[in-house]
């Protein structure tokens, strides 16, 4: 009984040890595969979707080539990252009705997660910064979207009347209202900008909720993590009141009841 005993732990331990070993050599696999290939692939798809962007909207076709190229850019990246992708809630959106997509901010693969899987043309409201970008810059202000300045009180009002104007005239936007990425995968206070030009134009909300780019990039590494990632798209909150706080907090408290349990 008692050899029974030793044998037994030693092939657990052998075991698990095998697994560690596998592990830690399948995320030194990963690593060699993103810096030999997923990174010269992405820069190489960046520029030839700048370019694509810059020149098709400069001929005349913004309506395709301000979202396309971009949509199948980040599609593209998200397969080469060799990440999962779930998508829920699309039939939450409704073909021709412009929105405020609200979403929180976990990493870079934001980005990469809603313009690829969405499923709908969007303009984006970003940082300033974005748009120094050599190529991406250019491509961003060639589609047309909206590059928010807080440099002064003046600039920021700028930016807010440009992208109402977008949403007047039936197009949708991306906000992400906490303002930067998170630091530890949960979300922070909520700015009231997005909700501002909710009421202000009288268009619906759809929250959206992201899980697990945290993981495949937060925001103070360069190193990607192979990670299934999640997007949940909620049914529209209708603007129905001008309390900027109270439509804040329901958006808020939608986005985190679909949270993974260790983003709470």
């Amino acid at each position: 009984m008692k050899k029974a005993l030793i044998l037994a732990f030693i092939f657990v331990f052998s075991y698990l040890t095998s697994l560690k070993m596998l592990s830690t050599m399948l995320r030194l696999l990963y690593k060699v595969y993103v810096w030999l290939f997923f990174v010269p692939v992405f820069l190489f798809l960046t520029l030839i979707t700048a370019l694509s962007v810059i020149i098709g909207c400069l001929l005349g076709g913004r309506k395709i080539f301000a979202y396309y190229p971009g949509m199948i850019w980040s599609r593209l990246t998200c397969y080469l990252a060799l990440c999962p992708i779930t998508i829920k809630g699309r039939e939450n959106i409704k073909k021709g009705q412009p929105y405020i997509f609200v979403a929180n901010h976990q990493g870079a693969f934001d980005i990469f997660l809603i313009y690829g899987f969405l499923g709908v043309p969007v303009k984006w409201f970003m940082k300033a910064g974005i748009g120094k970008i050599p190529f991406v810059g250019a491509a961003c202000k060639a589609a047309g979207f909206v590059f928010l300045d807080s440099s002064s009180t003046k600039s920021a009002t700028k930016s807010i009347v440009e992208s109402e104007s977008l949403l007047r005239n039936g197009a949708s936007l991306i906000i992400f209202p906490e303002g930067s990425r998170t630091y530890d995968g949960k979300m922070i206070r909520f700015k009231r900008g997005a909700f501002q030009m909710a009421v202000n134009q009288n268009i619906p909300i759809i929250p959206i909720t992201l899980n697990g780019p945290f993981d495949v990039m937060p925001i103070d590494t360069l190193n990607l993590q192979c990670h299934r990632m999640e997007m949940v798209i909620h049914p529209q909150i209708d603007i129905d009141s001008d309390d900027l706080q109270e439509l804040a907090d329901q958006t808020r408290e939608t986005i985190a009841s679909a949270l993974w349990e260790k983003y709470k």
